[in-house]
């Protein structure tokens, strides 16, 4: 588990775990309103070495970026379960990375293998928890702990 006190600290966890990211990776960030899945998705994409300006895709549920891989940034909240709605597989079998928020709305069996993280508030910052769906994932996290993440 990892703390950050602030966002800087929360976009530079973001951009240390995007350098263990490979093309066809899914991210699912978990969490409540305002707890920072889309300032972690900032990270990760200046990780990427994306350049725009990464805004929440709440209301156009899919932004798409390019970078050393693309990074499509989903919102599914407005979906919920009904992912037939768009077409899902377009991202998540694609060349770049997945990263999704309330994904955790979505059937495990449409994600496959993918890599879960939940924020929580706590005190006056921000916890971040990973759990592996998948063995894919399971080599993120192993990388991501030989790295150790620094704030």
């Amino acid at each position: 588990m990892l703390y950050s006190h602030n966002e800087t600290e929360l976009k530079a966890y973001g951009e240390q775990l995007a350098k263990s990211l490979q093309s066809g990776d899914i991210i699912v960030l978990t969490g409540d309103l305002g707890v920072g899945k889309t300032t972690l998705t900032k990270g990760l994409a200046r990780g990427l070495g994306i350049t725009q300006m990464v805004k929440s895709p709440t209301y156009t549920i899919v932004r798409q970026y390019e970078g050393r891989l693309p990074l499509y940034h989903l919102d599914v909240y407005r979906i919920g379960s009904d992912s037939d709605s768009i077409d899902l597989d377009a991202f998540l079998y694609s060349d770049g990375v997945s990263v999704i928020e309330w994904g955790e709305l979505l059937d495990d069996a449409t994600l496959g293998d993918y890599l879960e993280i939940i924020l929580e508030r706590k005190e006056d910052g921000r916890t971040l928890r990973f759990k592996a769906h998948g063995k894919r994932a399971q080599a993120i996290i192993e990388d991501i702990n030989r790295k150790k993440l620094k704030k």
